[in-house]
């Protein structure tokens, strides 16, 4: 049983993925028996733990642009879920979409005015 643990860990999401979908077909079929269809759903069950599991290391690695620098380089920094509230979430979008500095920025001496030119 050891070996079918690790040969599933050490498949990628999309074969996850489809080794799930397919579960999800044959149990949706109705063809196989109600033992059988126990041993797909603890099977399907493994498949989506690794498919969330997989998700969540991708969602870790994401990095937000928070800044550009004199150069126009971007600023990164790691992405934090947790930290902000919704509100903050809310507002830090909203200054990513409009590209204004936010409010409590000691250095925003930047041309603030709206417009093209």
């Amino acid at each position: 049983m050891g070996k079918k643990k690790s040969a599933k860990s050490s498949i990628s999401f999309e074969d996850a993925l489809a080794k799930l979908e397919a579960i999800v077909q044959q149990l949706e079929d109705g063809q196989i028996g109600l033992t059988e269809s126990l041993a797909k759903y603890e099977q399907g069950i493994g498949y989506l733990k690794q498919c969330h599991q997989a998700l969540n290391a991708a969602e870790q690695k994401i990095s937000l642009l928070t800044a550009v620098d004199e150069d126009g380089a971007a600023q990164l920094a790691p992405f934090d879920d947790e930290t902000l509230s919704l509100d903050e979430k809310q507002a830090a979008r909203s200054r990513r979409r409009s590209h204004q500095p936010p409010p409590d920025e000691p250095n925003a001496d930047v041309d603030m005015q709206q417009g093209l030119f």
